[in-house]
């Protein structure tokens, strides 16, 4: 198993930085990659239980979101899509002078044998892109 964690701050209030991220299907928008919808959640759309694609084409994964606290924290698993025996994603928000601090962590057992220090790169690249698009998405409107 893999972890890893990328913080950064966003110039925006925890409310609208909170729901770029959990707007999955709008991701695409800012991503450079697609994203839709696949299974709404059991209460709302986009809530607990909400699978979502993301990729190119039809090669991507699937992530189901797992917990969703307003303006805290998102969780997500992925549950297709790509060879692993585990994948979650914990996305925190909290309050910073500068806006908000946001802490994504992802934790990762590939089913293939990767490299621990490669694997990290990979997961800090991806979380990296996700936090650079919502801060584009937010800086645009």
């Amino acid at each position: 198993m893999t972890k890893s964690t990328v913080e950064a701050v966003i110039a925006a209030p925890r409310p609208r930085v909170y729901a770029v991220f959990a707007d999955r299907e709008s991701g695409g928008d800012f991503l450079p990659l697609s994203t839709r919808l696949v299974s709404p959640g059991t209460d709302e759309r986009q809530g607990v239980g909400a699978v979502h694609f993301l990729g190119l084409g039809k090669v991507g994964v699937r992530e189901q979101i797992t917990e969703l606290v307003p303006d805290e924290r998102i969780a997500y698993k992925v549950v297709g899509g790509i060879p692993v025996r585990s994948h979650t994603g914990l996305i925190e928000f909290s309050d910073d002078p500068a806006g908000t601090k946001v802490r994504y962590t992802m934790d990762s057992d590939p089913k293939l044998p990767v490299p621990a220090p490669i694997l990290t790169k990979v997961l800090d690249t991806l979380m990296g892109q996700m936090i650079g698009g919502v801060k584009r998405a937010v800086a645009n409107g």
